[in-house]
């Protein structure tokens, strides 16, 4: 086998090893995640409902707002203190 040969195989076999390693990495995170409200942190919210006064993701300005959310793993939002649905509109 020529030295260019060997090479070639190396780099076929690690380039393999890297595209099995990714896809249990993409797996992993698809995990199933719900969105819940009013655990984000100033500036860490994923993004929020269409009653705040910006954006969307890290715009959130003061911490627990109730309209912005953080997507967490499933059957996690209530044990953090949050909750899935926004406030309800005061009548």
């Amino acid at each position: 086998m020529k030295q260019s040969e060997i090479i070639q195989a190396a780099l076929a076999g690690v380039l393999t090893l890297g595209a099995l390693s990714a896809s249990s990495v993409q797996a992993a995170e698809a995990k199933e995640t719900e969105q819940c409200l009013g655990i984000a942190k100033a500036g860490q919210n994923d993004c929020a409902t269409s009653k705040t006064p910006h954006a969307c993701a890290t715009l959130s300005k003061i911490d627990n707002d109730p309209q912005d959310f953080k997507s967490v793993p499933s059957g996690t939002c209530e044990k953090t203190g949050g909750t899935k649905e926004p406030p309800s509109k005061k009548s």
